[in-house]
């Protein structure tokens, strides 16, 4: 029987969590080799970019249990508030004190960032992390869940790619560069990917109950659309560092090896439940990115 906290450690969903600070790792990464980089405001950001996680977890499992969409015919790990460990009640009073917790980091991280000389952009980034609190909640929670509507895979490009990396970089230089954008592309393709995976193999049971992700829109040529994802990322990614002058370039490049593996397998999939394994791959795989070009641009 599990302790109240154990329960919470659940509803969190820690494993998603290396996934949610791959962009901010990039973004940061980027600022390495500048005199004003600031490791104090990387690890607010970090931070931040967790609980704006825990917020997305507890409201899924919120919405997703409300809705009915988790049931017995569900493919993966089962929620707490499907076993019945939370209740309603419980699991909105969380969604609360996290989101109060996020927008206490994301305050923290924006003023230690602009101080109060900047309020142009301090108003910006609160407006962003507003932003960011409501697309985490409404994702799967309100009638008008766009999770249910085939948005999920938009705001993810937008949340796990834009701004977890341009915002980063920006928030720590005050400025935007091509590379900043290329990147933010990269993770935030890969970051759709499992998105699609999760979707893929949620079909079925999706589709049953209304839940209309582009992988249900889409149909079989999900399918296409994932190598499209997975393809794309790597597209860009080789462009990014193939011509680049640091010196351990190839470091980053080492992905493409676990990803073609893994596009093989999910192109030859022909049981949905099989592809659960390949979305932990995936998404630590594209963890695993992330180091590497931490590694990599703080090497030179």
């Amino acid at each position: 029987m599990l302790n109240q906290t154990q329960v919470w450690i659940r509803a969190a969903r820690l494993r998603t969590l290396p996934l949610s600070v791959s962009g901010i790792i990039v973004g940061n990464a980027l600022c390495l080799s500048d005199l004003n980089f600031s490791w104090i405001l990387f690890v607010l950001l970090l931070l931040t970019a967790i609980s704006f996680q825990i917020i997305s977890n507890l409201a899924n499992d919120y919405g997703d249990g409300v809705k009915g969409t988790d049931n017995e015919q569900r493919v993966g790990p089962e929620r707490v508030f499907q076993a019945g460990l939370l209740s309603r009640r419980a699991l909105k009073k969380g969604i609360v004190v996290s989101a109060t917790v996020a927008l206490v980091l994301a305050l923290g991280a924006i003023f230690y960032a602009f101080g109060t000389t900047s309020w142009i952009y301090v108003l910006i980034f609160l407006g962003l992390s507003v932003l960011s609190v409501w697309a985490a909640i409404t994702y799967t929670v309100g009638e008008g869940a766009y999770g249910y509507r085939g948005w999920g895979d938009f705001f993810v490009l937008l949340f796990f790619g834009g701004l977890s990396v341009m915002g980063s970089y920006f928030v720590q230089l005050k400025t935007i560069n091509t590379m900043s954008f290329l990147l933010a592309l990269v993770i935030g393709l890969l970051s759709v990917g499992v998105l699609n995976l999760n979707n893929m193999r949620d079909q079925i049971n999706d589709a049953a109950v209304g839940k209309r992700t582009l992988a249900v829109l889409l149909g079989d040529k999900a399918k296409a659309y994932h190598l499209f994802l997975i393809g794309g990322a790597l597209a860009v990614l080789f462009g990014v560092f193939f011509y680049t002058q640091f010196r351990f370039y190839w470091l980053p490049l080492l992905v493409a090896f676990p990803l073609m593996i893994h596009l093989r397998v999910v192109l030859k999939n022909k049981i949905s439940t099989d592809l659960d394994p390949e979305l932990k791959k995936l998404a630590g795989t594209t963890f695993l990115l992330s180091l590497l070009i931490f590694i990599t641009l703080c090497l030179g």
